[in-house]
């Protein structure tokens, strides 16, 4: 017969191994569900509260978006939050193209902000649109469709002009190099209305950041920055500079009208302009973003 002190012993055993190892599965995310496209692996998981949508394959795995089942409104990626600054840059923001659509949640959640805003998403991948529709709030209608096309492409046979375009066109770790040169820039900048502004979404740890921002200030009059998390969000627009003071008045105006969830005054707070690039501009003919990719940049 064990002793107390005996059964003590063996229960501290037991919690030793037992523990870290419900802890850990506690930790792992639960797979909803998995499919092929053509281009990917798609994952959708919940992690908790959250569910994530993800692209790669075995221990390469990619998160693309992130949602709250529970609040079609939260943003739980700082990158996704900074993505809808550029509301606040056109005197009034009636119109908006998304190329690279993932779970959708950024223009779900401007489409569900903004009464009077009209959205075009651009979507490569079938598959993608409709887990974006399964899981994470997109709900095409009057004022949001989706389109399943390369977004060059869509730019180079659209006649449509709008108030915003932004860019999150990232497969995995990677972004197609004909989205990311000096004459893609130049068509998003022929279907930009006056006052429009282009947001583009980068990683900020590699050289394909320097190259990207030095390609977009090759053809924009204005760049300005925004640090979120791990990400860059590029926000570059022509015409005279806008003074702060500008911008948070269209900020306030928002607010009054919508009372967004990420204030936008809040968002630009954290505004920086670029007057000085480094990086090498890219172009249709040399775009070798594969390797700028993988390449990091230097500190500071």
């Amino acid at each position: 017969m064990l002793t107390v002190t005996a059964k003590l012993a063996a229960a501290a055993a037991f919690l030793l191994t037992a523990l870290p190892t419900a802890l850990q599965a506690a930790d792992e995310p639960e797979l909803i569900e998995r499919r092929e496209s053509k281009y990917t692996s798609i994952f959708v998981h919940s992690h908790g509260r959250y569910l994530s949508l993800s692209f790669g394959m075995n221990e390469r795995l990619y998160v693309e978006s992130k949602a709250n089942p529970d609040d079609p409104l939260e943003l739980p990626s700082a990158y996704a939050q900074y993505m809808t600054v550029g509301m606040a840059y056109p005197e009034k923001a009636e119109s908006l193209l998304e190329i690279g659509l993932g779970g959708g949640t950024v223009v779900s959640y401007l489409h569900k902000t903004y009464s009077d805003l009209e959205i075009q998403g651009v979507e490569l991948d079938p598959v993608v649109a409709e887990m974006a529709e399964k899981y994470f709030f997109l709900e095409q209608g009057p004022r949001l469709n989706v389109a399943i096309r390369d977004g060059r492409i869509f730019l180079l046979r659209a006649k449509e002009k709008y108030d915003a375009i932004l860019i999150d066109a990232y497969q995995g770790p990677s972004i197609p190099f004909h989205l990311m040169t000096k004459e893609f820039f130049e068509l998003t900048q022929r279907h930009l209305n006056p006052g429009g502004v282009l947001v583009q979404n980068l990683e900020s740890n590699t050289q394909l950041y320097d190259a990207a921002a030095a390609t977009i200030g090759s053809v924009y009059d204005n760049v300005d920055v925004y640090k979120a998390a791990t990400n860059f969000i590029i926000v570059a627009y022509d015409g005279p500079r806008k003074s702060d003071e500008e911008l948070q008045e269209h900020a306030a105006r928002l607010q009054r009208e919508a009372d967004p969830h990420y204030p936008p005054s809040e968002l630009l707070k954290n505004r920086q302009t670029l007057t000085e690039f480094d990086g090498q501009i890219l172009t249709d003919d040399y775009a070798p973003v594969e390797a700028l990719h993988s390449t990091e940049r230097d500190a500071g």
